[in-house]
């Protein structure tokens, strides 16, 4: 097809400039697959890139995770408007910051209790502070608590889950819930509800109700040995301001690194690995509507805008502007006009280590991107290339 033709040459040019080492893309029309691999598994390597190269997709996890959380709401163990402290009693009684910058002790009793609606739309009270990481008190306490709250993720820090939420608990809210959106700590949140809702650990439910019947067979919370020769090595922009400026530095090689053993926390927010092909299964699981394992209303709702006018205002978000175009479902971004240039249309989400995806059912298209350098898509001429490319062909 002449589009496909012409978004192999932009990916071919990036790959050549050596922007990123290597990359492995997606893209099914209707009924039609195509598949493009270039490059390495790891700068200056021999291994080359292939199809069912492991990667670390980082916050496409959110989308499995929220995923994971209606299947309970079908099950009929969880509602999406029921508070959660009846299960993360570590939740209950909640105080809240008056303001986001003062000491810790200056606080609030939280307006409500916290919902899993406000769980899966990450307006829970907590999260990324858009800025300097330790700018405030509660960022620099929450970073001391090692609870992978703000940064790039590295499973092997954050401890169990018990322990986890025992830590989270001795912190205020930044918000009252449903007052604003807040990325990312929701999500953590939702993958312990998970599992105590099931009775079972976050990565069996996963493997169990997800993983298992959409054949999703390299996608987890680790690489056992025996796929490392798989997994490719990650890498960082050397300027996360410029990344198409200076190359990249390694920050997680594929052995011995954080993901090459089990983490004692299964993070919901940014902990999978992954290949193009088990996440097509789960785009594919979305786009039709949910099939055996998702009821289509609950698809419905995941992937429409869940934030009012009102969140919107109040909440940050980057790049400056970004809720003019989007909203936010249960995990994943929704687009709410014209397709912004740059990005894409319909709904998806990306991973803050080098991968991006979307579902858009007007045009019956999945589209997935997998590198191994991380960087802010929206700052990024690759992400920015890809997604033109794909609705411009």
């Amino acid at each position: 097809m002449k589009g496909n033709q012409r978004l192999h040459e932009v990916l071919v040019r990036h790959v050549e400039r050596i922007e990123v080492p290597g990359l492995v893309c997606l893209v099914q029309r209707g009924g039609e697959l195509w598949a493009d691999v270039l490059g390495a598994q790891a700068a200056g390597a021999d291994d080359p890139m292939r199809r069912d190269t492991i990667f670390r997709i980082t916050s496409m996890t959110k989308p499995v995770t929220a995923a994971a959380a209606l299947i309970l709401v079908a099950d009929g163990k969880l509602r999406l408007d029921d508070p959660v402290d009846a299960l993360l009693p570590e939740l209950r009684n909640r105080r809240v910051l008056r303001r986001l910058d003062g000491p810790l002790h200056d606080t609030l009793p939280a307006a409500r209790a916290i919902t899993l609606r406000d769980l899966l739309t990450l307006r829970m009270g907590f999260g990324i502070v858009w800025g300097p990481p330790d700018a405030t008190p509660i960022q620099r306490a929450a970073a001391a608590l090692e609870l992978g709250a703000f940064g790039p993720p590295q499973p092997q820090v954050p401890p169990a889950p018990d322990e986890w939420m025992r830590r989270f608990a001795t912190l205020p809210l930044m918000d009252s819930p449903g007052e604003r959106f807040r990325y990312n700590t929701g999500a953590e949140l939702l993958g312990v509800l998970v599992a105590r809702a099931a009775g079972m650990p976050f990565d069996r439910f996963l493997q169990e109700r997800l993983f298992g019947p959409l054949g999703m067979v390299d996608t987890g919370f680790h690489v056992p040995p025996e796929k490392l020769d798989r997994f490719a090595d990650a890498y960082f922009a050397a300027d996360p301001f410029r990344p198409d400026e200076g190359g990249f530095v390694p920050s997680d090689p594929a052995r011995g690194g954080q993901w090459s053993r089990a983490p004692a926390f299964p993070s919901g927010g940014a902990g999978l690995v992954s290949t193009a092909d088990d996440f097509l299964a789960f785009a594919r699981l979305l786009l039709e509507g949910g099939g055996r394992i998702l009821p289509k209303d609950l698809v419905s709702q995941m992937t429409s805008d869940q934030l009012t006018p009102e969140q919107k205002a109040r909440s940050e978000m980057w790049p400056e502007g970004y809720w003019t175009h989007h909203g936010w479902g249960f995990g994943l971004a929704v687009a709410t006009a014209p397709r912004a240039k740059g990005f894409p249309a319909g709904y998806g989400w990306d991973g803050g280590f080098g991968t991006s995806w979307a579902n858009d059912p007007d045009r019956d298209l999945i589209a997935i991107l997998l590198t191994q350098r991380a960087a802010f898509p929206p700052m990024t001429r690759l992400y920015r290339d890809f997604w033109d490319a794909i609705f411009e062909p």
